[in-house]
């Protein structure tokens, strides 16, 4: 299976973890802020105990020291985030890394760490996080799949499933959904709705 596949969900919850994993999502990145080493490190462990077992990648977003103690396979970093982390550990520790873009500065210091996928974003506006990045729209992404190469672009922000097809033939390798999920008022569908255009543009 590629890595992140082409529908890559972003939630904050064990239990979305648990829902996604059941109905067969292949890459589910787990983003809680503002928690402590310990409460980090648990919901970490609780996660990697959800997904076992099964084909679901758990992708720890921000806590990579937890991420390391708890034997995490994959890691994403935001730009903060990669000021403060131990990159030569995370790599030590096997884990993959992905990183959050907004502008050709942040790009270049991503690529500097030889990342396992680059995420543009936000593609549309998005209510979901106060950006000081106004929406980068389709062009860009095809701009950065021109820069970055075999790195696999990961496009985030606003995005709805109507609009996936788009999305990919403008050059993105995967497409990073929160509240067209969250927010849905029937997810499960929505998540089958996603799979089925996953593979249909693979």
């Amino acid at each position: 299976m590629p890595y992140p596949d082409r529908f890559y969900p972003v939630v904050d919850s064990i239990a979305w973890v648990a829902r996604l994993t059941r109905l067969g999502v292949g890459t589910v990145q787990l983003r809680a802020k503002d928690l402590d080493d310990a409460t980090a490190l648990k919901l970490v462990r609780d996660a990697l105990a959800v997904v076992r077992g099964t084909p679901t990648k758990l992708v720890v977003n921000d806590y990579w020291r937890a991420a390391i103690a708890a034997d995490a396979e994959h890691l994403h970093l935001g730009q903060e985030d990669l000021d403060t982390a131990d990159v030569a550990a995370i790599r030590r520790a096997g884990l993959t890394l992905g990183i959050s873009t907004h502008d050709e500065d942040e790009l270049d210091n991503a690529l500097a760490y030889q990342p396992d996928y680059i995420a543009l974003g936000p593609i549309y506006e998005t209510t979901l996080k106060k950006m000081r990045f106004a929406p980068q729209g389709i062009e860009r992404i095809t701009a950065w799949k021109i820069l970055i190469g075999a790195t696999p672009l990961v496009a985030i922000g606003g995005i709805k499933l109507e609009q996936a097809a788009d999305i990919y033939a403008a050059g993105a390798d995967s497409i990073a959904v929160v509240s067209d999920i969250t927010q849905n008022a029937d997810p499960d569908a929505r998540v089958r709705a996603w799979l089925q255009t996953q593979q249909q543009a693979a």
